[in-house]
């Protein structure tokens, strides 16, 4: 129902959003909107059999999942369709396909396999610890390699959260940060295009109509929503002063149209989801089963929190979309697959298998 509620709220506030663009670009002012409710209609195809399809059934299919996954990002470097400088999509016809996006849901059934398989030799550093940091590290570098940090670091963060919970010692999670803080200290100061929008965060005022524009925008767009909003499809920010509202800085547009009351709501139906997921992982009644849905909630929420904290200004900009509302036909069809693996968790019949104090590590 939460998930039924925020894509019913993702389209209206899409259509508001992108009908402008749309028009002058496609001559068809529902141009997204269509294509947003197609991929959620495979979306929830792709949910229906993930609820169905049985988790040792899954469990098997995560590394071979894996290995495609890592051919499709090893394929968007060699030839994908690039846009703005960076290759993140691969084209099949009309459509097109971001690797990264499946690259979340497969490290996560891949991460929880192996952490479920080697749980007994996690606390060893190199025949239980290291291993599960090289598969982490290989997804992420190669998302890197596609001038993507945002979602890299998404995924890094949701790793260390499911080795944190099958129960890795925290000296060694601790070592691993302090050892990628100077990595990303180079990826974010030594180039270029980074630097300016890090220092465009710490003062976007200071250039307003250069690399400050996006988030001025965004903040002028949901200050002007005050309590109650402007109503549907009201924006006037939408009217060209933002480019591609529909995408990362949708947010914007809905808080100007349903002000501080629709954000909160909005807010809470997303951590209320989230939570949810993670609740059902203290429920669990396998191993594999628990890391599976931990991770849809870690998931979810960080990309959630992510994304409130770019458009916000409490974050740098990162490219990284809002689930079920920003428009985006790869991250609404793998979003939808994740939710369906909870909901087959959750139907799993059985004696939970964590003890108290891992259910209140999750909780």
């Amino acid at each position: 129902m939460t998930t039924g509620a925020l894509v019913g709220i993702g389209w209206l506030v899409l259509y508001s959003a992108s009908a402008l663009v749309a028009e002058g670009r496609f001559g068809d002012q529902y141009y997204f909107l269509k294509r947003q409710i197609l991929w959620t209609a495979l979306g929830t195809a792709a949910l229906l059999a993930a609820y169905h399809i049985p988790l040792a059934w899954i469990q098997k299919m995560a590394r071979p999942l894996l290995v495609t996954t890592v051919v499709l990002l090893v394929m968007v470097l060699v030839s994908g369709h690039e846009v703005m400088g960076a290759k993140r999509w691969l084209r099949f016809g009309g459509f097109g396909f971001q690797p990264s996006e499946l690259a979340k849901l497969g490290l996560i059934l891949a991460l929880a396999d192996y952490l479920d398989r080697r749980q007994s030799r996690l606390g060893r550093f190199l025949n239980g610890f290291v291993p599960s940091l090289v598969l982490t590290g290989m997804v992420v570098g190669l998302i890197v390699l596609e001038r993507d940090l945002g979602t890299p670091l998404l995924i890094g963060c949701v790793a260390m959260g499911m080795i944190f919970l099958a129960g890795a010692r925290p000296a060694h999670l601790m070592a691993t940060v302090l050892a990628v803080l100077p990595a990303l200290y180079l990826a974010v100061f030594h180039v270029a295009y980074r630097r300016q929008r890090f220092l465009a965060f710490l003062d976007p005022w200071k250039d307003a109509k250069g690399t400050g524009y996006q988030l001025v925008q965004s903040l002028l767009a949901l200050g002007s929503g005050g309590l109650w909003g402007k109503g549907a499809g009201e924006s006037t920010i939408k009217m060209y002063y933002m480019p591609e509202t529909q995408t990362d800085f949708i947010f914007p547009i809905f808080g100007e149209e349903f002000g501080f009351v629709g954000t909160s709501i909005v807010t809470a139906l997303y951590f209320y989801l989230s939570y949810t997921c993670l609740r059902v992982a203290t429920q669990a009644v396998h191993w594999f089963h628990a890391l599976v849905a931990a991770g849809v909630g870690l998931w979810l929420g960080g990309q959630v929190l992510i994304n409130l904290g770019v458009v916000t200004g409490l974050l740098p900009t990162k490219g990284i979309p809002l689930p079920f509302m920003s428009f985006g036909g790869s991250s609404m069809l793998v979003l939808m697959t994740g939710i369906g693996l909870v909901l087959n968790v959750s139907r799993q019949a059985g004696t939970p298998i964590l003890s108290s104090s891992s259910a209140r590590k999750i909780a």
